[in-house]
């Protein structure tokens, strides 16, 4: 079984009788539209298999009736499938008793709709705490975990409230709360933002990406903006006729479409502006370790002079970056033959970029920054650069495609 926190094998979903007839038709090359036609018998999903890491943002595009929202309702079993296997943390779903599932959707899964589904005679802190008093959790208790996630989506002041006294976009907020009081560690949302104007729905993207840099959940979500998946998404999957067509990052689905359904998805897109630092970085700035004896800068002065290089950047034994020095700088502490060792203090100190940020918060950054600016992951390692002659070609490359 292919490793990851949710990973669908061979997954069908048919609606109608007989459907294991009409997957068997499927398999020997019949279209949907024939089985349809001769055996009343709709294909929902068809032999549908991907994996999502844990922690990951997966979204899920395709037009209407391409099978998306019939997928995520298989996954947590809100739609019976046909065939196939959904493996939750190793536990395949698919096969789940009905108590054990009810469980794991109390205690791990949450979702989120287009509609925000709160019930109006409950206030804010009891509509955001009502999973949690489903789960059977004490008054106190629930109420505290309430308040805190009403803290994270910025509605604590708004506790008392009913929904009817919100906006749209604060209604949004408090179903996001809701599913997040019960800590889950994945989460299903559905057309989530759609319902919402364009700055609300910015808005509560840039809040589920706040929150995802510091609780890592893992997120199937559905959406048919393809500005809205290359936003927020670590990979996208389309949806095609009830097929997963094609799976990737959204700079691998815009560089090599597997066809032309999955091109025009971005054919209206500037597509440059969803560029991160880890997709334009180069690696060609020569590196220097200092791992306790400082490099000699004669030896760096005389391998950047071969090199055609004007900077050099230095990192310690763990590949965290320390600095950066220009080819001018080093040449002038070179005297004679004498060996210079290269101290921290002698380094220009500059702020990386993460491997994350995206292009318009980039520009400004190397373009008042002489020489190249580094990149790191995650983890704060070193993991390339961007200069303003890379950045340059890069976008120019995107806007000729």
């Amino acid at each position: 079984m292919p490793s990851g926190k949710i990973v669908v094998e061979n997954l069908y979903k048919v609606f109608g009788d007989n459907p294991q007839d009409a997957i068997d038709l499927l398999k020997q090359g019949w279209d949907k539209e024939r089985i349809l036609a001769e055996k009343g018998a709709v294909i929902g999903v068809r032999d549908v298999s991907f994996s999502v890491e844990e922690g990951e943002i997966f979204v899920l595009m395709g037009l209407s009736g391409s099978g998306k929202s019939t997928l995520i309702r298989l996954i947590n079993r809100l739609v019976e499938p046909s065939a196939g296997n959904v493996f939750i943390d190793g536990q395949n779903v698919a096969k789940m008793p009905q108590a054990e599932l009810v469980e794991l959707r109390r205690r791990d899964m949450s979702m989120v709709f287009q509609s925000f589904a709160l019930m109006p005679s409950l206030s804010v802190l009891d509509n955001a705490a009502f999973g949690l008093e489903v789960a059977g959790v004490a008054r106190k208790e629930r109420e505290e975990k309430a308040m805190e996630v009403l803290t994270q989506v910025g509605l604590d002041s708004f506790a008392d409230k009913y929904p009817h006294e919100l906006s749209g976009g604060m209604q949004q907020r408090v179903g996001l709360a809701r599913a997040l009081a019960v800590d889950p560690s994945m989460m299903i949302m559905d057309e989530a933002f759609s319902a919402l104007d364009p700055l609300k729905r910015r808005e509560m993207q840039d809040l589920l990406l706040d929150l995802q840099k510091e609780h890592r959940r893992t997120i199937i979500f559905v959406s048919h903006d393809i500005e809205e998946a290359m936003r927020i998404g670590t990979r996208i999957g389309i949806m095609e006729g009830g097929k997963l067509v094609q799976v990737g990052t959204p700079q691998e689905l815009v560089d090599n479409p597997a066809n032309d359904y999955v091109r025009n998805f971005f054919d209206t897109v500037d597509t440059s502006r969803y560029l991160t630092a880890g997709q334009i970085m180069t690696d060609t700035v020569p590196l220097y370790v200092h791992n306790g004896e400082a490099p000699d800068a004669a030896q760096i002065c005389q391998e950047l002079q071969d090199q055609d290089q004007h900077y050099a950047f230095i990192v310690n034994e763990n590949n965290e970056f320390q600095g950066s020095i220009s080819l001018e700088k080093i040449a002038l502490m070179v005297n004679g033959d004498a060996v210079q060792p290269l101290e921290p203090d002698a380094l220009q100190q500059i702020e990386p970029l993460s491997h994350d940020m995206p292009l318009e918060q980039i520009i400004g950054r190397v373009v008042e920054t002489d020489g190249p600016v580094p990149v790191v992951d995650e983890d704060g390692q070193y993991s390339g650069s961007i200069s303003k002659g890379s950045l340059l070609s890069r976008m120019q490359g995107e806007s000729n495609e």
